[in-house]
């Protein structure tokens, strides 16, 4: 790949991450190159080059991201003819992951194409809004060069930072969700605690979104909270996934951790009751529910 020139670039998973970043790479890249289960011509109408499947978009760019769910998904587009190309290729790992589980698959693609493709993991945080406006924090781990390119091609879609080697994504991300998860818990109970109590939790939340309870979850989630809308946007069980990677990190680091157990069997709770598909502040109905599913007989 040539350093100076602009890199070209493709993208695989267009949801609701992957889509707004497509276009905010199309138009500071003069194109960005895609492929999918199905079309996407709205993209194309906004400058995406449309392929019909992986191997096409592995002929054609130096750099794909991949904002898939996980790696098995990566494995599958990987199958499929991403792996299959005769140039080199650099692979930014979007989706939130096992740090040890990119290292591996970073380590066979290398032995398999004799380093011809290559890896750096990035994932990113900011949720839909950030993708939309441009503005995501994108945490990145992999060999400084690779991360360099990486940071050129990314920065249209936000602040993108190297972290480390590569998996320092992947565990930054980890720690991230670690607070996106006690925060979110912590909002869904108290919301369900001033109810109870007969506090106006509108007025509340207005109020205790100047001090310290402020963050950045009850500025998007506050109205959810308070109406209990919790229509899907960032789906809960996204994070059940994000807090088993951060359980894998306390063991492989030694750390007798305080609150990833417990956000752990709390969301694995979450999940099994049938919430998971619905918008994080689901906490909310979560914790109001839950001694009625106790008592509910077998």
């Amino acid at each position: 790949m040539n350093q100076a020139a602009d890199p070209v670039v493709g993208v695989i998973g267009l949801g609701a991450m992957g889509a707004p970043m497509a276009r905010h790479l199309a138009r500071a890249h003069g194109a960005v190159h895609i492929t999918a289960r199905r079309p996407r011509p709205d993209l194309v109408a906004d400058g995406a080059v449309w392929h019909a499947d992986a191997a096409s978009l592995a002929r054609t760019a130096d750099v794909v991201l991949l904002m898939l769910p996980d790696l098995p998904e990566i494995e599958e587009v990987l199958a499929d003819g991403l792996r299959d190309g005769d140039r080199p290729l650099l692979l930014v790992i979007g989706s939130t992951s096992s740090a040890p589980g990119v290292r591996a698959l970073a380590d066979r693609l290398d032995r398999e194409t004799s380093g011809r493709i290559r890896v750096v993991d990035a994932p990113v945080s900011g949720g839909e809004d950030g993708a939309i406006a441009g503005t995501l924090s994108i945490m990145m781990g992999g060999a400084e060069a690779d991360c360099a390119v990486a940071a050129r091609v990314l920065a249209p879609c936000g602040t993108p930072v190297r972290l480390g080697p590569l998996g320092a994504g992947e565990v930054a991300k980890a720690c991230n969700q670690l607070v996106v998860a006690s925060t979110i818990m912590a909002l869904g109970e108290a919301t369900v605690l001033a109810d109870r109590s007969g506090i106006d939790v509108r007025a509340m939340w207005e109020l205790l979104g100047h001090g310290y309870a402020s963050s950045r979850l009850l500025d998007t989630r506050a109205e959810k909270l308070i109406t209990g809308d919790d229509a899907p946007s960032g789906m809960a069980k996204y994070l059940l996934k994000d807090l088993r990677s951060g359980s894998e990190v306390a063991a492989a680091t030694g750390t007798d951790a305080v609150l990833v157990p417990a956000l752990l069997a709390a969301f694995e709770e979450l999940v099994g009751a049938g919430l998971g598909d619905r918008d994080m502040a689901v906490t909310r109905r979560f914790v109001a529910d839950r001694g009625a599913r106790a008592a509910a007989p077998e």
